[in-house]
């Protein structure tokens, strides 16, 4: 059994040099020919029986399932080679002008007739770099100015100033995209289609701002929709001193909830990243905020708007109060400060005494801040400490008055130096 398995296995691979080998073979001695009898064989396997785009196809594809996954992240990178580019009928090796298929018939009034061009030297080198530029997978790198809130992804990039409208052009305006998502419909008719949908801010720095959503089939499509809605849709917020807010206030979006603190120079934008943003669209340099509830980014954006709305200046605050509005600062030694004065102030008598006259409380609308309560620290609970407390008491404060002393006078002396001034040693100076 094994012999014959052996033997029809050589029949399909070589069929005639098998058949010369069997037995039955005849031969005539007047000619010496040898006479065999050969039947057709069909070879039909996978590689001659389906073409060639579908052969690269089962090599380079990955399956729904592999792409999802880390091994077929780079599966749309590799790309076939089209041997048909940069090739043109009737063009080849050999230069000829053939009219009718390279030229044309008649030029002019001249009939063409079949001729030899001069030879292209350059032309296979062309070709060869045109077919090697369509397997190479360039990525798109981008200077650390220009990236967005996680590498390459569109959120956090500037897009630049919305498309004019009519005459009127956007100078000094930038946008930035906050929101770049695929939003997929099950249709009855199509079943599930994906579009894209973008949110932008888009501002000049100097307390106009905007934001917009736009939705389309692509993904530029639908961040040029929005980018020029934001445009369209611009709001003057006023900046006290050009660096922050003019008061604290609570706002709030569906069950997302801001609390927004004015900060003095220097603080810095201690906000979620889209505030941030936004901040920067508006011109806001110091300002912090709290986010709670649900941070679905929509919410956050639209409840910060509200809530930079809703604010009111400091002289309109004293209109509403009739009253003068004092500002008390610890870098002033909380001395009072009249910030705005109303036209008309009202008298001692005529303020009712359950009336708000507290600043912070009159705008949070009465709300109370609930703050968490402090505890002390391990330590200060045990007998020890105040061991050290009632030891290093003389020394309390000393190195915040020797820190003074340096900025005051450049050196550590004693406050009576000017009316009984120190001799200095000579090893000193």
């Amino acid at each position: 059994m094994t012999t014959k398995i052996l033997a029809l296995r050589n029949v399909v691979r070589n069929p005639i040099t098998a058949l010369l080998k069997q037995p039955n073979i005849q031969n005539n001695g007047q000619n010496n020919l040898i006479q065999f009898s050969t039947s057709p064989l069909v070879y039909v396997n996978f590689f001659n029986k389906l073409p060639a785009e579908k052969l690269w196809k089962s090599v380079t594809s990955v399956s729904n399932a592999g792409a999802k996954k880390g091994r077929g992240k780079g599966a749309g990178r590799i790309r076939i080679r089209d041997l048909n580019r940069g090739q043109i009928i009737g063009v080849g090796k050999i230069n000829m002008l053939w009219p009718g298929l390279s030229a044309p018939v008649i030029r002019g009034r001249e009939l063409l007739k079949q001729q030899r061009l001069p030879d292209d030297p350059e032309r296979m080198e062309k070709l060869i770099k045109l077919r090697d530029s369509m397997t190479r997978f360039r990525r798109l790198k981008l200077s650390p100015i220009e990236r967005g809130w996680s590498g390459a992804r569109m959120p956090g990039r500037s897009l630049g100033p919305p498309d004019p409208v009519a005459d009127e052009e956007f100078v000094g305006f930038d946008t930035k995209v906050l929101q770049l998502r695929p939003l997929l419909i099950m249709k009855g008719t199509l079943g599930r289609t994906r579009n894209f949908q973008a949110m932008v801010v888009t501002g000049n720095g100097q307390g106009l701002a905007g934001f917009g959503i736009g939705k389309a089939k692509e993904a530029q499509a639908a961040l040029r929709k929005a980018k020029n809605r934001a445009g369209k849709k611009l709001m003057h917020f006023d900046i006290y001193k050009n660096h922050t807010v003019y008061h604290d206030f609570f706002t709030a979006f569906g069950k997302t909830k801001i609390y927004v603190q004015k900060k003095n120079e220097g603080y810095g934008l201690m906000v979620h990243r889209a505030i941030k943003e936004i901040c920067q669209a508006i011109g806001i340099k110091d300002l912090r905020a709290k986010v709670e509830g649900p941070s679905n980014l929509q919410h956050i954006v639209k409840a910060f708007f509200i809530g930079l709305l809703q604010q009111r200046t400091h002289q309109q605050l004293a209109e509403e109060k009739k009253l003068h509005l004092v500002e008390y600062r610890a870098e002033n030694e909380y001395y009072p400060t009249v910030v705005a004065s109303p036209s008309t102030v009202r008298t001692k008598e005529e303020i009712p005494k359950d009336e708000t006259l507290d600043f912070k409380q009159y705008v949070m609308n009465d709300k109370v801040i609930l703050q968490k309560k402090k505890f002390p620290r391990f330590y200060e609970t045990m007998p020890h400490y105040e061991l050290f407390l009632k030891k290093y008491e003389k020394y309390r404060n000393h190195e915040k008055i020797r820190l003074d002393l340096k900025v005051e006078y450049g050196e550590v002396k004693s406050f009576l130096n000017d009316k009984y001034p120190e001799e200095k040693n000579e090893q000193e100076a």
